[in-house]
């Protein structure tokens, strides 16, 4: 069950408009379907925007910040609750803990950093929940396609390259997400050893 999602993105509304509206939707589309959103706390960038659109319809939203960022009156405010916390590497514990899934939004390095430790988490066994980029106007294209070379070039084992799960609509992303069945792979041999 899909209580609540956390979403990565960009502290930065970034060049394409179409990101920022992307963020607007997502927020949106999570309160419609009474799925909270988890994030970063912020109130600039993408993070505002998804957060911002969330709490006008109405929706659970929870912020995860540092107290470096809070103290810099850089906190989203109106949130069902935030959490401020003394380091970066709690504040990614937190988001993980409170959430059971995730969306990366466009976003920069601190963005894919996210991502790729709740994928390697996952990859561990660490936790069994989904993992999605939602492509916006092809902004991961390139990350996509360095996935795959991951797979062709033996780093990533087959099985473990489906934890990241892609679409260009939201809402979409979220239907695989709930039909998403978590397999554990023998990094080795690629082979799954169960099915959860």
């Amino acid at each position: 069950m899909l209580k609540r999602i956390c979403v990565y993105c960009g502290s930065s509304m970034g060049a394409d408009p179409a990101y920022a509206r992307a963020a607007r939707d997502l927020g949106a589309l999570l309160a419609r379907k009474k799925i909270g959103l988890v994030f970063g706390g912020g109130n600039n960038g993408l993070m505002g925007e998804v957060s911002r659109a969330a709490i006008e319809s109405g929706g659970e939203t929870i912020g995860v910040i540092t107290d470096f960022f809070d103290e810099r009156g850089l906190s989203q405010t109106g949130l069902t609750k935030l959490f401020v916390v003394p380091t970066m590497h709690e504040r990614k514990a937190k988001m993980v803990s409170l959430a059971d899934a995730f969306i990366a939004l466009p976003g920069s390095i601190g963005t894919l950093e996210e991502f790729a430790e709740t994928i390697t988490w996952a990859q561990l066994g660490i936790h069994e929940k989904p993992c999605g980029l939602l492509n916006v106007n092809g902004y991961y294209d390139r990350l996509i396609e360095f996935l795959d070379q991951m797979v062709e070039e033996k780093f990533i084992v087959p099985g473990h390259r489906k934890i990241a799960i892609v679409d260009d609509n939201a809402e979409s992303l979220i239907d695989k997400f709930k039909k998403f069945r978590y397999h554990a792979v023998d990094k080795i041999t690629g082979i799954a050893k169960n099915i959860i």
